[in-house]
């Protein structure tokens, strides 16, 4: 008989298990802690969506949606997408389900996207990111809100070594058209010097030129024109403002005149958490403000920003776990006092007390099994109930819960 071969995992994904996985849940538990302690409300978005969200949302010319969207025709004949990103959904669902009278909205939400793309270290096919937004605030008080709830994440989950926030302004609608025109002009002007992935970038997404990563691109890149010449009043004072309740807030940044973001409904902000502990893919967070998005979607117009961070990627720059130790371990002396153990198992639990049991092998073993295990407190138990324990600080909860138990 033929050996039946094992399948393998799609490509590009992963099984989490052990440190991975939890690093993985740290990263998710810490983001559901902050965006608590910042008035953020938890969401949750359906995994497919329409594919017209994200082709009106990310545009037809970006390499998401023209090469590595997950798209398929359903059995009614729509087309279907696993989500690629969060913002395009969320801004669906706060048009398709009336939400406008709740804005201004800070909304949360962390689970997996779909990328067709070259795997590689911290980044997969199914990946998995947390997502902040505010949606309904034109104010900068937003953008510091998101940018000062951002900082303290990172702080929490010990990463914040070596990691720096880079910050610009792409400024407002005028500024912004402006910039753009004279970016067409001048990149026009030196098409010879511009690799093939930026000429055809200079009809639809001119400004991506300037964070291209080609070597050919860059002589002319860092010599084309800045936005700080045509920013009007309006976008300097807002950036203004976002910059001052930065340094209010004590979250340090840096000014990046090349951050950029190719999509027309992007405004104002523009920011990237940086790290150079993970080679060339060294952004750990990002975001900006996208007030044409919305509008773009069918919308009025709506002012809106928001950031998301691969949780693969925060979890691989963790270095330091918390040490997570099971509060009791009941090791069973003999097998007629298992009825003892399971009640005195449900009882610590139902305290809040973490707690596990060993019950099998001899009784040198099981206790052997027990130490090696490292709980806070080893109970011996047998048909008696509980009759010692060690390890235990005497005014631990689980010494209080001890004490309550004796008549």
């Amino acid at each position: 008989m033929a050996k039946i071969q094992t399948t393998q995992a799609v490509r590009g994904t992963q099984d989490m298990f052990g440190e991975t996985e939890e690093r993985f849940a740290h990263v998710v538990a810490t983001f559901e802690r902050v965006r608590r302690l910042y008035g953020f409300k938890g969401l949750q978005l359906p995994v497919i969506e329409p594919t017209a969200v994200f082709s009106r949302s990310l545009g037809e010319a970006t390499d998401v949606v023209s090469k590595e969207m997950y798209s398929f025709e359903d059995r009614g004949g729509d087309s279907i997408t696993l989500r690629p990103e969060f913002t395009a959904g969320i801004a669906r669902a706060y048009l398709t389900n009336g939400w406008q009278q709740f804005a201004p909205m800070k909304l949360s939400v962390h689970g997996p996207l779909f990328r067709y793309e070259r795997p590689q270290k911290g980044r997969y096919r199914q990946f998995h990111q947390i997502d902040a937004e505010i949606i309904g605030a034109a104010e900068p008080a937003a953008d510091v809100e998101l940018l000062v709830m951002a900082d303290q994440l990172l702080k929490e989950l010990g990463i914040n070594g070596g990691v720096t926030l880079q910050l610009n302004t792409l400024g407002d609608t005028p500024s912004r058209d402006a910039w753009r025109a004279a970016l067409v002009g001048y990149f026009n002007d030196h098409k010879n010097a511009l690799s093939e992935d930026s000429l055809a970038r200079l009809e639809k997404n001119p400004l991506r030129i300037l964070d291209s990563k080609d070597p050919t691109d860059r002589p002319v890149a860092d010599a084309a024109p800045v936005i700080d010449e045509y920013l009007s009043g309006e976008a300097q004072d807002f950036f203004g403002a976002v910059t001052a309740g930065l340094d209010a807030a004590g979250v340090a940044w840096t000014r990046n005149a090349a951050l950029v973001r190719g999509l027309d409904y992007y405004r104002h902000t523009a920011f990237e958490f940086v790290t150079d502990r993970l080679g060339a893919q060294g952004t750990v967070l990002g975001g900006g403000r996208y007030d044409g998005l919305i509008e773009n979607l069918g919308g009025p117009a709506t002012p809106a920003v928001g950031w998301a961070a691969g949780i693969e990627r925060l979890a691989m720059l963790i270095e330091q776990l918390p040490v997570q130790q099971l509060e009791a371990m009941i090791v069973l002396e003999n097998d007629e006092g298992l009825g003892q153990a399971f009640a005195l198992l449900r009882q610590l639990r139902q305290a809040g007390i973490s707690a596990d049991m060993i019950a099998t092998g001899s009784p040198k073993k099981r206790y052997d099994k027990a130490v090696k295990q490292n709980p806070a407190a080893i109970l011996r138990v047998n048909e008696h109930g509980y009759y010692g324990f060690s390890g235990e600080d005497t005014n631990s909860p689980l010494m209080n819960f001890l004490k309550s138990l004796a008549p």
